[in-house]
């Protein structure tokens, strides 16, 4: 039988990729016969930039939280999915950001809970859930309470509470994919990447290339070519290990992790590029050579400009870009813009966090990928500029 995968939450940063890797036809294209794309906001296949395929069927304004319930839901479902008899993998990668913490955690699991829960009653030949979570399962929020020494590994502890119960839902997620899966069919896991390195072709608050891209462009455009870029955070950020998460490793070992039940069922993995970690002294000079910038470090006493601020502060210099290189317009300085993104990543995250990788290296065998930072960066701003949003 051909497999059917539904991504759900397929216009964002990771939703996104495991639907292009699919179209794209990894592992081989033969494994999956349909993907169903579902997205809250509307979403062309154009405006996607997915490769063309005639398994796609795009599905926008399924809203898993709607008054009806689950059977409202099931029955939204099942009149908009076609073949939704026929789905065999599911990838959710669907989320909302709630100011409440107590309602933030309520809703992200039910959003999981009512998915999961419809394509089970929708489809009898479910085999596998794929869940993303991130390294918040390890407390990276917590900043000066950070409770772990580095590298960061899968059977460490839930960080204390009250913070577990107050601060993370995908425990809830997953201790809830843990029960409605006992005794069934279908299995599950759960891929842990720190920060997510990718395009969106719909504006999104997590992506930092997104945030990055514009500045870069306008730095060029009115500081002139080889100029210099200070780090936007401090000397102590500026040193710090991490390992980046590309999108398309999540999407690639998303889709093995989730043929392979015998070896990734039940599990969770950390998901990055590279087993080495690097810092942003590292990666800053590669990134900012794309846009034919010179990344330097920070000023001892400081940070460099803000990437935010920058932009906003020259909106009519990127409102004349957009015209001049006819630029899809909307995709800075919106209100889904967080121009403080790269401040708490670049700043505030200061400590050190890397991640052992033998598990998903150990997994993935023959098959591993891993790639540079020119590779995960380079490749998201190609994605970028193809859309038409930097010129």
């Amino acid at each position: 039988m051909s497999n059917h995968a539904i991504v759900f939450g397929a216009s964002g940063i990771s939703g996104w990729a495991i639907t292009n890797a699919l179209l794209d036809g990894y592992p081989t294209p033969e494994l999956f016969s349909k993907v169903s794309a579902l997205t809250n906001r509307p979403l062309s296949p154009e405006i996607a930039q997915w490769p063309p395929s005639h398994k796609l069927q795009v599905i926008s304004g399924v809203d898993l939280l709607q008054h009806g319930g689950q059977h409202a839901l099931e029955n939204d479902l099942r009149m908009k999915v076609a073949d939704i008899e026929s789905v065999t993998h599911v990838y959710f990668s669907a989320l909302i950001k709630i100011a409440d913490p107590d309602e933030d955690i309520k809703l992200n699991v039910q959003m999981l809970e009512r998915a999961v829960g419809a394509i089970e009653n929708l489809s009898k030949n479910l085999k596998f859930v794929v869940l993303p979570t991130g390294t918040k399962v390890y407390g990276v929020h917590l900043i000066d309470n950070f409770p772990f020494t580095p590298p960061l590994h899968e059977n460490l502890p839930r960080i204390p509470e009250p913070y577990a119960s107050k601060t993370v839902f995908y425990y809830r997620q997953t201790d809830r994919l843990k029960q409605m899966s006992e005794g069934k069919n279908w299995t599950w896991c759960e891929l842990r990447p720190d920060v997510v390195i990718g395009f969106v072709p719909n504006n999104n608050i997590s992506c930092l290339a997104q945030v990055l891209a514009p500045y870069f462009v306008l730095y060029h455009a009115i500081e002139g070519a080889g100029a210099e870029v200070p780090f936007p955070g401090t000397s102590k950020s500026w040193t710090i290990l991490s390992n980046d998460s590309s999108q398309d490793i999540i999407a690639k070992f998303a889709i093995f992790a989730s043929l392979h039940p015998e070896k990734c069922g039940g599990q969770a993995f950390n998901v990055a590029d590279n087993r080495q970690p690097s810092s942003w002294s590292q990666k800053w000079p590669v990134i900012c050579e794309y846009f034919d910038l010179k990344g330097v470090a920070p000023p001892p006493d400081g940070s460099g400009p803000q990437p935010g601020d920058y932009v906003q502060a020259h909106m009519a210099q990127w409102k004349e870009l957009e015209q001049k290189y006819g630029l899809h317009t909307g995709h800075v300085d919106n209100d889904r813009s967080f121009k403080h993104l790269q401040y708490g990543i670049m700043t505030m995250l200061d400590f050190d966090r890397q991640m052992d990788l033998a598990k998903e290296l150990d997994a993935w065998g023959a098959h591993a990928i891993e790639i540079d930072t020119k590779g995960a960066w380079w490749t998201a701003f190609d994605r970028f500029r193809k859309a038409g949003i930097i010129p």
